[in-house]
Formats: C-alpha cells, structure tokens, sequence
C-alpha cells in the first residue's frame, strides 16, 4: 500500500543533529485518484500518533505537500530486519527462546492497541521489524478506532480499496465482516505459528479457501513450543471467529509464562 522513503530531516541537520535521519511514508501509485487515499494515510497517523508503546513504531507528523498535492507522514526510521526477511534466513523456524523474544513484546503492542480502541488490520511477516532495540509492529494504514476520541475518523471503504492480506487476513474479513480484534489475533497467530517452524499454518491460501479446503484439521503443532502455548496459539487460529475467543493479552500472558513443556 505504502512506500517508505529513507529521507533527512534539513531542520534538525542545520542544528547539528549526529542523526537527522528519518523515514517518510507515501501512498503508492495505486492509489492516484483514490478518494480515500489521503484519508488513508491520516488516519493511519492518527490511530499511531495514540499509541506510545516501545513496540510499536512512532510517528512524527502527518503533512501535504499543497504543490504536488502529495500527503505523507514522517516517522521513526527503523533499523533491523522485517519478519518475512527473517523467515526467508531461518527457513526452519526459530528456537523457543527466539520466538518467545519476538512473541511476547508484539502481543503486547497488540493488546496495547487493542486496549486502547485500535485495531491493526494488516498484520504479517513485512508488517514486524526487529530493530537494534527491540520488535516494531507498524503499517496501521488498514486500522481503525474501535472506540474511543478517534472514533470520528473519516469512514473508509476498505474493501473497495481491496486491501486485505489474504493469506493473514481472518476469513470473516475477506467475507465482507468489518475488521474486530479477533480478526488481528488471528493475522497475528498465523505469524507465530510461521516463526516457529517456517511454515504458514495454512499453505499461504487465502483463510476462506483454507478453511473451506479442511486445512484445520491438518493443523500440526510446532515441536519448538510449550504445550501450554500451542494450545492457547491453536485457539487464535481458529477459522470461525466464535471459537477465537482469547485475547491478545491473554495469549500474552500464556507465552511470557510458556517455560514448561507441558
């Protein structure tokens, strides 16, 4: 959806700053002539602007370039190495300790988040950076305020804009059903599952067609987790949204405590 330019910030440079280094989001060229496209991207940076956590990526500003008629955000510039790139070091997954580093910050921006009324809607591999200081969960740009102040941001029609990540995305959503916190949860299990052993739970497949096709039942637990985890990570997963019933916070709780195997 977006592209993320490494850009220089002039002012801070001209006062001297060692690392005026920034990052600065656009919307790509898809989107020209969008009539959600800079609604988009603000409320993007709206939804972020909220959330002060040390996992999730910080906005700086929302601006308009009036000339070019060019919205854009600027924002912390991460240093480090995307899930999916992980991934594609460690085909066979990662060792419990590894993951759990990982895992553990992330469910808690994502409970973080969800605490606060903000849904993510986008989560996978090239959504999730691991910098020199820690995880960054980033890209709110499919999000939405659940509740709370930002609840008045403008509507967009996300399905029209056709945005949904398929093989991430819970089935509810790419049936029509409007984005809700257990819809992140699964988009964020599928992650952990794939961290953990190399593979995507479900073949990549888009969630409906996954689930259609039986793969649940084909589901297999990793050898590298705790019991305890598999079995709260077994429930995000699951197809029908009734039966996803914990929460990103809960499952957090479970993974910070996983030591035991059983």
């Amino acid at each position: 959806m977006g592209v993320v330019y490494r850009a220089r910030d002039l002012l801070h440079e001209q006062y001297g700053d060692p690392d005026p280094y920034i990052a600065l989001k656009m919307l790509s060229g898809v989107f020209d002539g969008s009539p959600d496209a800079s609604s988009l991207l603000y409320s993007e940076f709206a939804l972020t602007r909220r959330l002060l956590h040390p996992n999730v990526l910080r906005p700086f500003t929302f601006e308009v370039d009036a000339a070019h008629r060019l919205a854009f955000i600027t924002m912390e510039l991460m240093r480090g190495m995307t899930l999916d790139k992980l991934l594609c070091e460690r085909p066979l997954g990662l060792s419990w300790p590894e993951l759990k580093m990982i895992a553990v910050p992330l469910l808690g921006a994502l409970a973080y988040a969800h605490d606060r009324g903000v849904l993510h809607g986008d989560i996978k591999p090239s959504n999730v950076m691991v910098c020199e200081d820690g995880v960054r969960l980033f890209d709110f740009g499919l999000g939405l305020a659940e509740k709370g102040p930002l609840k008045g941001l403008p509507s967009l029609n996300r399905h029209r804009l056709n945005a949904w990540t398929p093989g991430y995305a819970a089935p509810e959503l790419l049936e029509g059903a409007p984005l809700c916190a257990r819809a992140d949860l699964y988009s964020l299990a599928c992650v952990l599952y794939e961290l953990a052993c190399g593979k995507h739970p479900f073949q990549r497949l888009p969630s409906n067609q996954a689930r259609d096709t039986g793969l649940e039942r084909q589901l297999k637990a990793p050898r590298k987790l705790p019991r305890r985890c598999w079995v709260a990570l077994r429930e995000a997963l699951a197809f029908d949204p009734a039966r996803r019933g914990i929460s990103a916070a809960r499952l957090r709780e479970v993974w910070a405590g996983g030591a035991f195997w059983w």
